[in-house]
């Protein structure tokens, strides 16, 4: 008998469980060989010899210490077998002695074959709701989904079961299909079903045509026609990250010394407060603060390799910190002029031609918004826009008189007392001159600009009356879109990878995220978040993670993550 055939007969629990009894034609086999290629004799015992059953090993394992033999590891048993063997070979052949070591030898080598040789992994049988002959598998009619399929089958049939959709590993492992057949089925053409029609286009099966059902868009399109470019699955939402306990105005982002920080600015207790990336936790912490009063804006300038932070206060002054590397902490460096920023409500910063400038939106009867420049050494007033008019923010954006043109800065104030103003950069004299203003549309808050395709747009804010998205069109803004904004201070276009956002805030209602339709050339409704009072959002990028910060005026400051979701996955 071979080593083969015998160990074929042998359950997959006689490896794992060692201590159960092999099958009987086994331990024939082993009395077999010990007489034949050992000289072993075969000592048959009167039972035995009656009934024709084998040798006395057979007879010991099977009749005299089968229970003994159940509690034993089989190499326990095997040492049995020797010793009987050597035991009635001594009583009945004298002096005559088998070397133990050639038994040994031959018991292991048998261990071994025992252990490395299993059977083969079963071949998955014929689903239930499924006719399989050798080749096919005819699965209709079935109203379910065969979840296993034996994987030799050349042609499939899923015909006529009124599926919707299929799972995505329906066809893995089955190498050998060269024809399929899904015909009468309602398939949903969605996102789920955008990996068969990447299958489709690269299987070497025939498959015969088959149609959508829906959505109502591609009813009856076939879908052997589709391509992956069809399903737009990817899809991104605002998820809740993080929460910091105190109110904010403004929130600014900033990059000094191949790191990323945040600066946030409290009005109530009066503090710029720094955070940092925690690589470690993936949260903002801590990183340092400014002391002040009644701090309304904490703008960050980086300048070369130094950082400054203008630090706009309600009382007491405004001010300008130095990063001092050396004490690792802000040094007060200037005041600026109290006679001009009495009020300050926005402030700005900007290059032009190698020279840093910010400009400071002034809200008082009595201020004026100023720009100022860096000298080397400190920043000086350098111009001053728009006395007495109550400004309450202040854009800079590039735009160009005609097509042809080239960009030129641009300077647009908002004021609570008259229209968003233009002021244009006049390069001879190095000062912004007053232009024109934008019609029809008085009381606004605050202007924020966005580019789409080479195009420049402008957000307008209003806290009475309809929030507007206007398009530059070489003269003057144009209408494109009206919000409506009752109790809105912030509309803040911001972009996060390929997609355009913009958030309108509310004080009396959800904050509303606008998504850009490329197609429409407009903004979409996108998700709601709920935060109050907000006052700004700013988009932060730190280490390809991108967040939004909203501030907000009378409740906690919120930290949303910009989440990316395949639907087809």
């Amino acid at each position: 008998m071979q080593v083969g055939s015998l160990l074929r007969q042998l359950d997959p629990s006689h490896l794992a469980a060692p201590h159960r009894s092999l099958p009987r034609a086994v331990h024939c086999w082993i009395e077999e060989q010990l007489t034949n290629q050992l000289q072993v004799p075969v000592l048959k015992s009167r039972d035995t010899e009656a009934k024709g059953k084998g040798g006395l090993l057979c007879d010991l394992i099977s009749e005299q210490d089968n229970h003994q033999l159940n509690s034993r590891s089989p190499v326990h048993v095997w040492g049995d077998f020797s010793d009987c063997v050597e035991s009635e070979r001594s009583q009945r052949m004298g002096n005559a002695c088998i070397p133990l070591k050639r038994i040994a030898y031959f018991l292991c080598l048998l261990s071994a074959l025992l252990l490395t040789e299993g059977k083969k992994p079963a071949k998955p049988k014929c689903p239930a709701v499924c006719t399989c002959t050798k080749d096919n598998a005819l699965c209709e009619n079935a109203r379910s989904i065969p979840r296993t399929v034996p994987p030799d089958v050349i042609s499939l049939s899923l015909a006529n079961n009124n599926l919707q959709t299929l799972p995505k590993d329906i066809f893995k492992g089955l190498d050998s299909l060269t024809n399929v057949d899904l015909r009468g089925n309602s398939f949903n053409c969605d996102c789920k079903l955008k990996w068969l029609v990447e299958w489709l286009g690269h299987t070497n099966a025939t498959v015969e045509d088959i149609y959508c059902e829906s959505p109502p868009e591609y009813k009856k399109r076939k879908i052997n026609s589709l391509s992956s470019k069809d399903f737009d699955c990817i899809i991104t939402e605002f998820a809740k990250s993080q929460e910091l306990p105190y109110q904010s105005l403004s929130i600014d982002t900033f990059s000094y010394m191949n790191d990323e920080y945040v600066v946030i600015a409290q009005p109530f207790n009066g503090k710029c407060i720094f955070l940092e990336w925690d690589h470690v936790e993936k949260t903002f912490r801590n990183y340092d603060n400014i002391t002040g009063t009644s701090t309304v804006v904490c703008k960050p300038i980086v300048i070369e390799t130094q950082l400054y932070v203008i630090v706009a206060q309600l009382f007491g002054g405004s001010h300008i910190y130095k990063r001092d590397g050396f004490a690792n902490k802000f040094i007060k460096i200037q005041d600026i002029e109290i006679l001009k920023i009495r009020k300050p409500n926005d402030i700005e910063t900007f290059k032009i031609e190698n020279n840093w400038y910010f400009v400071v939106a002034d809200s008082s009867k009595a201020g004026f918004t100023t720009i100022y420049k860096w000298n080397g050494n400190g920043f000086y007033s350098h111009q001053s826009l728009h006395a007495w008019y109550r400004d309450t923010d202040v854009e800079y954006l590039e735009i160009a008189r005609t097509p042809q043109a080239l960009r030129m800065p641009h300077l647009i104030l908002s004021s609570s007392s008259q229209r968003p103003v233009i002021y244009q950069w006049n390069k001879a004299t190095q000062l912004f001159s007053n232009q024109t203003d934008i019609p029809n549309m008085e009381d606004v808050y605050a202007v924020k600009h966005f580019s789409v395709k080479g195009d420049v747009y402008i957000c307008l804010t209003r806290f009475i009356g309809d929030s507007k998205v206007m398009k530059w069109g070489g003269s003057s803004f144009q209408d494109i879109q009206r919000m409506p904004s009752r109790g809105s201070m912030v509309f803040q276009p911001l972009q996060i990878n390929n997609y355009q956002y913009a958030i309108l805030g509310s004080d009396y209602s959800f904050t509303q995220v606008y998504n850009w339709d490329a197609e429409k050339a407009k903004f979409v409704k996108f998700q709601e978040l709920n935060v109050q009072a907000p006052r700004s959002f700013t988009h932060v990028s730190i280490n390809k993670r991108n967040f939004l910060f909203a501030s907000s005026f009378k409740g906690n400051t919120q930290i949303y993550k910009h989440v990316i979701v395949d639907l087809s996955a």
